[in-house]
């Protein structure tokens, strides 16, 4: 095989040992010293740029992924260091971030020779290789760390085996091979230990902006917490301004992360408590915790969040979120979320996000608006269903009326459902007409929120449309799932940040009640079983007493696509804008986006016929 741009460079042989002498191999693997060359390097060399994304992929930190990304040659660079290799590991991505019919590059031995190739998994778990070789290896090496691998991807392969890479969140996976197999064939990944991690792998490649010259910095960390040896655990702290801190505008944050760390700290959020508390009680414990301070519900206004994957964050540079001085609470709730699988006890830390503030306030005051269904229990998803679609809707009405002449300008957008969301989607439409996408996801996780900047901003006009539209999966439920703050309820929204700010704070919509309750009506005629429909009843009741059949289910989708709705076009005052918000029609579309298409590569002739064979070889040094 010859690499493009080069000649073939041979492999280095060793003797074939004997089984005796393979076993022995495999039983001191970890003290081997492996020196791995690649027979053929496939492929252009990578950029030149450092890797500029890090994530520890297991618990332990024993897999760091770092990655860049090349959107003119839609590639992804992937850097893999292994700090304890056993006999081999897989890696790679699937669409919910199971083992099975998961994408993947794996490195494994016979006890003779090792591998490096691009396969997939069956339904069952079980490995087979990939006849088109898309994951190319193009560097093996042993450093200080442990065994490093560099290979690339691109975008799309149009395999229908591989998977997609896009612009929203991606379900890393990844298997540790602990001995030999005779065969790739002869892999299950029902008997590897296996983990995976989310990430945004496809960042938005923007311009950095310049700080101020004034700019200072303040720390909100929860110090010295003892991580519950429990595997997921919210902990909430509450902290305030300086005395005295005036008006200033938040310009940059970025995460700190407790060092050794980096694999427990998930993600973390600062929020900012309602303008009219007066005092807000010292907290630092779980947020479930019965000692909580009920005040701390009331802490709701997101002035950072990120997510591991992400690095800091900028706003533009006419723009800045304020914080401070009158009309602004001094009292802020950190809240981190601890991912703790091997339940580790005795772990300490002190993470948080460093906020970046100038006194020299910009032209813009950015702001944070609510799209998407308002929290009500008249949206509710039947169960057993794989994917059903909630819709909301920012009416060309509402934003007609409190949107500026010249607009606003969205510049990036944290998704938000509970836990059966899978999907989330918000799309501007103009004149009747879908004109682009807003911000999506078609891997959400609901355990993996952060705030994303948008590759382009996108600007909102009066009398624009925006409808946001999420997709839920109810298939281990058998009750409905109803609207609500509760987390077996169910929300769909988008936190759009954007300038100028307005007076808009929340544009979002539900099903009209009145109609919803001809739905119970007409289904309770046609059923043998009673529906309850009686005043004295609430919603959660009646959609519990539903009997779910293909009439049921099919006949609420319907009410939802074509019923009116109750529009709630807010102020931050939780004031709606003066005018007739109920019983409104569904904004009128008459022309949707296409779906996008996947480009294939130009060519694959430089892809690999085959594994490619890596020699294993030396003793400790």
């Amino acid at each position: 095989m010859a690499r493009c741009g080069g000649r073939a460079r041979p492999a280095m042989q060793v003797p074939s040992p004997s089984a005796r002498e393979a076993a022995s191999m495999y039983g001191t693997a970890v003290a081997v010293f492996l020196v791995i060359l690649v027979a053929a390097l496939q492929g252009s060399a990578p950029p030149e740029s450092p890797f500029p994304y890090r994530i520890p992929l297991d618990p332990e930190g024993t897999l760091e992924l770092s990655w860049n990304v090349s959107y003119t040659q839609e590639l992804v660079h992937f850097q893999l260091l292994v700090r304890e290799l056993k006999a081999g590991i897989l890696f790679g991505m699937s669409d919910r971030g199971q083992l099975e019919d998961a994408d993947l590059a794996v490195l494994w031995t016979d006890g003779d020779k090792a591998y490096f190739g691009d396969a997939w998994s069956d339904q069952r778990g079980q490995l087979h290789l990939d006849p088109q070789q898309d994951y190319q290896l193009l560097r093996a090496q042993r450093t200080p760390a442990g065994l490093s691998l560099l290979f690339k991807r691109p975008f799309s392969t149009c395999d229908p085996r591989d998977y997609l890479i896009e612009d929203g969140t991606v379900h890393l996976v990844y298997g540790i091979l602990e001995q030999p197999f005779a065969s790739l064939e002869a892999i299950n990944t029902s008997a590897l230990q296996t983990g995976l991690q989310r990430v945004q792998l496809l960042k938005p490649d923007i311009s950095v902006p310049a700080l101020p010259p004034d700019t200072r910095t303040m720390e909100v960390r929860a110090p010295d917490v003892l991580v519950p040896g429990q595997e997921t655990t919210y902990w909430c702290y509450v902290t305030e301004l300086p005395g005295g801190f005036s008006r200033h505008h938040i310009v940059m944050y970025e995460p700190i992360v407790t060092e050794g760390n980096e694999a427990l700290v998930h993600h973390m959020e600062v929020f900012q408590c309602a303008a009219e508390l007066e005092s807000v009680p010292r907290f630092s414990g779980p947020c479930d915790s019965k000692m909580k301070p009920a005040r701390l519900n009331h802490c709701r206004h997101v002035l950072a969040a990120w997510a591991l994957g992400a690095k800091a964050f900028y706003y533009p540079e006419e723009a800045g979120l304020a914080f401070g001085g009158a009309g602004s609470s001094r009292f802020l709730r950190l809240e981190v979320h601890y991912h703790n699988p091997l339940r580790m006890q005795g772990r300490r830390d002190s993470s948080g996000i460093r906020l970046y503030y100038t006194a020299t306030l910009r032209r813009f005051d950015a702001g944070i608006m609510e799209l998407g269904l308002v929290y009500t229990p008249v949206m509710a998803i039947p169960p057993q269903e794989e994917a059903f679609v909630l819709t909301g809707y920012c009416t060309d009405k509402c934003t007609q009326l409190a949107l500026p002449p010249s607009g606003i300008h969205i510049f990036a957008s944290q998704l938000h459902t509970h836990l059966t969301g899978r999907k989330v989607i918000t799309v501007l439409a103009r004149g009747g007409r879908e004109r682009e996408v807003v911000n999506r996801d078609d891997h959400y996780s609901p355990h993996f929120q952060e705030i994303r900047m948008l590759k382009k901003v996108v600007s909102v006009h009066p009398g624009d449309v925006l409808i946001t539209s999420c997709t839920y999966n109810t298939g281990d439920r058998k009750l409905a799932t109803v609207g609500g703050f509760g987390i077996l309820e169910e929300m769909c929204v988008n936190y759009v940040h954007y300038y100028p700010q307005t007076q808009l704070e929340l544009c979002k919509s539900s099903v009209d009640p009145g109609f919803l309750q001809k739905y119970f009506h007409l289904v309770n005629r046609f059923n043998s079983e009673e529906v309850c429909t009686c005043p004295q009843a609430s919603v959660p009741e009646q959609f519990a007493a539903v009997p779910w059949n293909a009439f049921s289910r099919g006949v609420l989708e319907a009410l939802y696509g074509f019923a009116p709705i109750s529009v709630h076009c807010n102020k931050s005052s939780a004031v709606r804008f003066q005018g007739e918000w109920d019983r409104q029609p569904l904004p009128e579309i008459v022309s949707k986006l296409e779906e996008p298409t996947p480009r294939c590569p130009a060519s694959q002739s430089q892809s690999p016929a085959g594994p490619t064979i890596v020699s294993i070889g030396g003793s400790k040094g």
